[in-house]
């Protein structure tokens, strides 16, 4: 009973869980998965992107998302460097209103058909890692929304939009770039 119980166990796991892995790939509940032609993850963010005043050219890097939820209505993009020294981080990018027909942007991309918010910088679009000091890492997250339009107000905080992009999040991925100064 025992070396079968050895044979068996292996056996029903590896069945069980390739029909776990089926399932998720069939219904979209895989996580989504966003990447870069500029950098890959947890690597060196080059310094063309890197915002003016550190010594870059502030060019938005491309951005491309995929293995989004079938429900998904439309996408939010949030770039945050979580390292800053300020209680919420720093809020780099933020683009709502993505229709589902777009699912990435090209380097330097004017962002069309979409709207950007005001970052920390106090200013619309991208703005790049400029930190005051050490290494720090900069979140590319895009979220998949359940509505196809966020309704906010143009004096809302960088915390405020993420936090009304959360309520209606049904799936997200994160790059992450690092940038040392």
């Amino acid at each position: 009973m025992n070396l079968v119980s050895k044979f068996m166990i292996p056996i029903f796991g590896n069945l069980l869980f390739i029909g776990v892995a089926i399932a998720q790939q069939s219904t979209g509940d895989s996580p989504m998965s966003v990447y870069s032609n500029s950098f890959k993850h947890n690597t060196a963010i080059p310094q063309e992107y890197v915002y003016e005043k550190c010594g870059g050219q502030n060019i938005s890097p491309d951005i491309k998302w995929t293995n989004f939820p079938a429900n998904t209505k439309s996408f939010a993009l949030i770039m945050h460097d979580p390292d800053a020294p300020r209680v919420n981080g720093f809020y780099h990018w933020l683009v709502i209103n993505i229709p589902t027909n777009t699912t990435g942007f090209e380097k330097g991309q004017k962002i069309q058909n979409a709207t950007e918010l005001q970052s920390d910088f106090q200013t619309l679009g991208y703005g790049g890692p400029c930190p005051p000091s050490g290494q720090h890492r900069y979140n590319f997250t895009v979220y998949a929304l359940d509505t196809e339009s966020l309704k906010i107000s143009k004096e809302a905080t960088p915390k405020e939009i993420e936090t009304e992009i959360k309520k209606h999040a049904i799936g997200q991925g994160t790059l992450t770039g690092l940038y040392k100064r």
